[in-house]
């Protein structure tokens, strides 16, 4: 926390609560936009073109009835126009991702991994909500998800000269390339990292298919994790997968008892919780891992 606090008030000379701030409403912005993401592309509509407006009177939203969570408060969450109801998921993916986004500041600090790690946690959020209301993740959201991983993988080794930014390198096996070069060397663990990922979920669903005939696992959860774990390694893919699975089976638990129905076999969007615990992975993955060898693995 004080190696964040004295690099950016040694960048800008301003207090770092300003940062925090600034942080928040450009997080808040961004969600601003994720909605419409979240919205138009589930229905393969242009996230660009047109203008929002309210989907019952068809009135353009203004742009000073646009501002992120404030304006739907003080239009008390109705249309300006028509006084329809306005999705309380607005401000709340407004007020998520900037919340994400300070937490992100605090955590990664002013470094050129925090632009990096703010796409991709902006990214999972519209996967999580897209995935929660229409079961799906969508192509055009996890393929160049997948390419931006590896362009980072390529780019920072190339640009910095070092394998501080991504902590896989520092393991096994991607050790046994350690003659290579570096940027190498990083595409290499990229595409560990998505075997790992993608790989292990697809081999997952196949089992469980060929064994009860049954689809357990979509190629669109198969599909984003071979993103997520391009760009996190496969150390912290790993703990993406626990951390979505145990969450998704406490969800699972939680919604059986809630509906009080023996039989219940609803499916539970797993993307949901894969974002999740990418999220959690790629902000807290190195201490988590740590704590867990340290605790529970013997020296």
């Amino acid at each position: 926390m004080i190696l964040l606090v004295n690099s950016f008030q040694d960048v800008t000379g301003l207090p770092v609560w300003v940062a925090y701030i600034f942080v928040f409403f450009l997080g808040s912005v961004i969600g601003s936009f994720l909605n419409v993401v979240i919205h138009r592309i589930p229905h393969e509509q242009s996230i660009v073109f047109p203008n929002s407006k309210c989907p019952k009177c068809e009135k353009k939203i203004k742009a000073y009835d646009n501002i992120p969570i404030l304006s739907w408060l003080i239009l008390g969450g109705k249309c300006r126009n028509c006084n329809d109801p306005i999705s309380v998921r607005y401000p709340a993916v407004e007020f998520l991702t900037g919340s994400l986004f300070v937490l992100t500041f605090w955590q990664i600090g002013l470094t050129a991994f925090l632009p990096v790690v703010f796409v991709f946690v902006a990214t999972m959020v519209s996967l999580i909500f897209i995935d929660s209301e229409h079961m799906i993740l969508p192509n055009v959201i996890t393929y160049p998800m997948l390419v931006f991983a590896l362009l980072i993988r390529i780019s920072f080794p190339l640009i910095f000269g070092n394998a501080i930014f991504f902590s896989d390198l520092s393991f096994y096996p991607m050790t046994l390339l350690h003659s290579q070069p570096i940027w190498l060397v990083s595409l290499a663990g990229a595409a560990f990292g998505a075997l790992v990922g993608g790989g292990s979920l697809w081999l997952v669903g196949e089992i469980w298919k060929r064994l009860r005939g049954v689809d357990a696992m979509g190629l669109g959860d198969v599909k984003m994790m071979f993103g997520v774990g391009a760009l996190l390694g496969w150390r912290l893919t790993l703990l993406t997968i626990f951390i979505g699975a145990f969450t998704g089976a406490v969800a699972g638990v939680a919604a059986i008892v809630v509906n009080k129905d023996k039989n219940f076999q609803a499916q539970i969007p797993f993307g949901i919780f894969l974002g999740i615990g990418s999220i959690v992975s790629i902000l807290f993955g190195e201490q988590l891992v740590a704590w867990y060898l340290e605790t529970f693995i013997p020296k």
